[in-house]
């Protein structure tokens, strides 16, 4: 199966300098906002789709990196200086000999394909009195453009070696995306010379529609003739569109879209034209829950295609098993996730829809067992912190279920978040709190609980500290169950009312309050 090993960037967008390895099957990108998830896919269409054109449209002032760019205006104004710009898509080994060679970063033979933008040096002079012109200005329509192969040769677009195809739900159905879309997938379908054979079919038969069927009101206005277009922006690849039950696609709703055109991509292997690559940027986008766990296995399916993903979904992330996954981080650096162990990927893809990806992206964590602790714990965090939100300290608050805490702090541990881990002693604190969780802590993850067996849950604890407020709200009219039974009953629901009716008064138990504490330090 052909496939991309590694991605090379030097100077392309916010990345001054990048390298990720991948795997053959799927790869997921993961990251907050403005990370680069983005721009990783469109260094693999471009670099892929060898178009010029593309790359023109877009602008090499938008694509070469503007902190290379900075850095260049502000040293000496000298051609040699000037950043160039490059991308790397490097192939696994066998069978690409003409894509083979050592014209690559690292200057070792592979096979692999590369996208130089860089000054042209016969306007070297040119570009010098531009430079002298003015301190800010930056000659970028002096760059070329080079697509070539590892072996040196040109990589032009009739003869691209990989196949691929890249879908933004962002712009789903925009009229240049559906173009852009039913031409990808027509030149999948169709090698060159059937193209060109199609296209010059239908010219003709506009033509013939014109000498046949306007002939007779033409004849009417001898002066001026009725023809048809003819040219670039009306011909077949531009006319053509996609149906489903006779209704073309961009008349169906955004998600249906979303859905109907990435179930196509992946059912091209079943085809005789293969697709090599798919890139997905956040397929989740405009899909109701039912919809996209249907995606999701088709995704699963996709053996045949080679996926990146760039996604804000937990389900997608988890489902799709984040040993696949790629986080990009501060700094432009990422982190894969690899190293995850088999069963604690296992977990996250079996277990319910769960808050793995919002974990993964935050610095700093507090992890709570059930709901009653959720519901109560910013109010308590105010208490400890004089006022301050977990959202000032930029603490996340995640509610997992109790056999969830060695799969976050496994994670934890790998992507370096800080996360305090509070639970339940369930009557024995050394053991189920400090024994069981001895080989999980880490120096920025600890587990945090009361370390009296007596207390053993949230609740007990709670009505230690404040007896007298949960008897003031939950006494009056108790006949069966004492105040304690009936919010160990009713944990939610007692929470929800403490919140209300004493939320700002409650005292913190003291494991609480040591946990918060230490998060905030």
């Amino acid at each position: 199966m052909t496939a991309i090993a590694k991605l090379v960037l030097q100077n392309f967008k916010k990345f001054d300098a990048l390298e990720l390895d991948f795997d053959a099957g799927t790869n997921i990108l993961i990251g907050d906002n403005e990370a680069g998830k983005s721009t990783l896919l469109l260094a693999l269409d471009l670099v892929l789709g060898a178009s010029r054109s593309r790359v023109e449209a877009i602008g090499i002032e938008t694509l070469l990196c503007k902190k290379a760019v900075e850095t260049f205006l502000a040293g000496e104004k000298k051609f040699d200086r000037l950043p160039n710009m490059l991308v790397e898509a490097w192939l696994r080994p066998g069978g690409h000999f003409e894509l083979n060679g050592r014209q690559n970063s690292k200057d070792i033979e592979a096979d692999g394909l590369r996208m130089e933008i860089e000054p042209i040096e016969e306007y070297g002079k040119a570009i010098l009195e531009v430079l002298n012109q003015d301190e800010a200005n930056f000659p970028y329509e002096y760059y070329g453009i080079k697509f070539k192969t590892f072996s040196g040769e040109p990589l032009v677009t009739f003869k691209r070696p990989l196949k691929h195809l890249s879908l933004d739900s962002s712009r789903i159905d925009s009229d240049h995306a559906v173009r852009e879309y039913t031409r990808a997938v027509f030149s999948m379908h169709a090698d060159v010379s059937e193209r060109h054979r199609l296209e010059n079919q239908y010219r003709r038969n506009k033509e013939s529609f014109r000498d046949e069927h306007l002939a007779h009101l033409n004849k009417k206005i001898p002066d001026y003739q009725f023809g048809v277009r003819s040219g670039s922006r009306s011909n077949l690849e531009v006319d053509l569109v996609i149906t489903e039950d006779e209704i073309p696609l961009e008349s169906r709703g955004k998600g249906r879209q979303c859905f109907l055109k990435t179930e196509f991509a992946l059912n091209r292997h079943k085809a005789a034209a293969q697709l090599h690559v798919l890139l997905l940027e956040e397929p989740e986008n405009h899909l109701s829950h039912t919809s996209m766990k249907r995606l999701v296995q088709s995704l699963v399916d996709a053996d045949q295609t080679q996926l990146f993903i760039a996604t804000h979904s937990s389900h997608i992330s988890s489902r799709l098993n984040l040993r696949h996954a790629q986080l990009l981080g501060a700094g432009n650096k990422a982190s894969n996730l690899k190293a995850l162990s088999p069963d604690t990927a296992d977990f996250f893809i079996k277990a319910p829809d769960n808050n793995v990806l919002e974990y993964a992206l935050s610095e700093k964590v507090i992890l709570v067992e059930g709901d009653a602790e959720f519901i109560l714990f910013e109010s308590l965090y105010r208490t400890v912190s004089g006022g301050v939100s977990p959202e000032q300290d930029g603490v996340h608050i995640i509610a997992i279920g109790g056999t969830s805490f060695k799969r976050y702090l496994e994670l934890g541990k790998l992507l370096g978040i800080k996360t305090a881990a509070i639970r339940d002693n369930d009557g024995n604190f050394q053991v189920n709190c400090v024994d069981n969780f001895s080989e999980h802590v880490y120096d920025e993850g600890k587990v945090f609980s009361d370390a009296d067996d007596k207390q053993s849950t949230f609740e007990i604890s709670l009505y230690s500290c404040n007896t007298e407020a949960c008897d003031a709200v939950f006494a009056a009219g108790r006949k069966k169950l004492t105040v304690l039974e009936y919010m160990l009953a009713n944990k939610a629901d007692a929470a929800l009312a403490l919140l209300r009716k004493k939320g700002g008064e409650l005292k913190v138990p003291n494991y609480i309050e040591k946990a918060i504490a230490w998060i905030r330090g």
